[in-house]
């Protein structure tokens, strides 16, 4: 191979694993309740590739004849979180989920420490949706500069600044100042996530893209480090480089939105190089997965299908493309959790043939299927095997 895409559409389960019951997400299918409650879904090169072979589309007509080669992968590692399906992607199983502070806020001494580091209060601490607290707090933030802290059902800590008070370049130090304070027990959280917004009032206050995540880096080295040191390209676009902590990335591009992202990744392919693009697709799972909201779900699926018609015909017999998720973000289940979910895996490259094959028992087997079209060896510590008919 000289190029190979992969595209993470942030979210899109379809359907729920066999242990779902014990994550809470029994009868989870975020593909196939999106296409019930909101469909038809016009999604022709998605359903070209083969993804009406592995999920029911209720109300979505399916054609007959499809042209990849498909199948679902179920998650080995334990945890539904962004971190823990990219990294299992490209082959490290992680055995204990990252820790939530959902229910309860985080510690008091955290947050005491975090202040006495910043020089500034904290105001917040609790799970809220990153617009509904904006409406709630930055009014007060305005006025006396204080940090606004929150989390969600993810591992995550995130601050809220206002861009044009704060300053993006102090609310990144505070920032830095939370991750350093978080990497180690009991206070360790997957990702810190600096959220800056602008306005002056509620209903005016709007989140801008100069979001950045710092995630712990990853505990091994993965299939992007074996792909780098092979001196291949691995150009990351949209959150891969913060979610890896920049490792075993030699190129990466920041995205203001999923549309954005399959933008770039359609003027990548129209270059030269050679080596791995690997794309995350954010939108499914922040604006609609955790607000609940099927109808915008299946639009932004319409939205990357129609920007996916333009990126196929980039793509040559040397070129791989690879459709896959992380995890399952079901609008229609309940709370805003993830949901523990099957992902799909659609391979396609001109003249490839279609195929349904068995399903796999671990997301590391698109790793080691991308490392093996390039002829590198796994490092020593990864999981996952090829998909030897998708090395064909």
């Amino acid at each position: 191979m000289r190029r190979v895409f992969v595209i993470v559409l942030d979210s899109l389960g379809v359907g729920a694993m066999a242990d779902a019951p014990a994550y809470g997400d029994a009868g989870a299918n975020t593909l196939g309740h999106i296409s019930e409650k909101a469909g038809p879904l016009h999604i022709p090169h998605l359903l070209e590739l083969g993804m009406g072979e592995i999920c029911p589309l209720p109300g979505t007509p399916v054609p007959e004849k499809f042209s990849g080669k498909v199948l679902r992968m179920n998650e080995l590692s334990a945890g539904k979180d962004t971190m823990t399906g990219h990294w299992e992607m490209m082959g490290l199983h992680t055995t204990a989920p990252f820790r939530t502070f959902t229910e309860t806020g985080f510690p008091e001494e955290l947050l005491k420490e975090l202040s006495r580091r910043t020089g500034r209060g904290i105001i917040g601490n609790k799970a809220a949706s990153g617009t509904a607290i904006l409406d709630e707090l930055a009014p007060r933030q305005l006025e006396t500069g204080e940090l606004i802290v929150y989390t969600s059902a993810d591992s995550v800590l995130q601050i809220c600044g206002s861009e044009e008070t704060m300053g993006l370049a102090e609310l990144y130090r505070c920032c830095e100042i939370a991750r350093a304070l978080t990497l180690e027990e009991p206070w360790k959280v997957g990702r810190v996530i600096a959220r800056p917004y602008v306005g002056k009032a509620p209903g005016q206050f709007k989140r801008t893209a100069n979001r950045h995540d710092y995630a712990v880096p990853p505990f091994g080295p993965t299939a992007l480090d074996a792909l780098m040191e092979a001196g291949l390209e691995v150009i990351g676009v949209g959150k891969i480089s913060d979610i890896f902590a920049g490792q075993g990335i030699t190129k990466s591009h920041h995205s203001e939105s999923s549309v954005h992202g399959m933008e770039q990744a359609i003027t990548i392919a129209q270059e030269d190089f050679h080596g791995l693009c690997f794309v995350n697709l954010v939108d499914f799972d922040a604006l609609w997965g955790h607000r609940r909201n099927p109808d915008g779900y299946a639009r932004e699926l319409e939205r990357f299908d129609e920007k996916l018609g333009k990126l196929l015909p980039l793509l040559g017999r040397e070129d791989r493309l690879f459709i896959t998720a992380d995890h399952g973000n079901d609008p229609t289940h309940t709370g805003t959790d993830h949901t523990r979910e099957q992902v799909p895996l659609l391979c396609w490259s001109p003249g490839i043939g279609p195929a349904r094959l068995e399903d796999r028992d671990t997301f590391a087997d698109l790793g080691a299927t991308v490392c093996g079209l390039f002829g590198v060896s796994l490092p020593a510590d990864c999981v996952g095997n090829p998909v030897k008919e998708m090395l064909a």
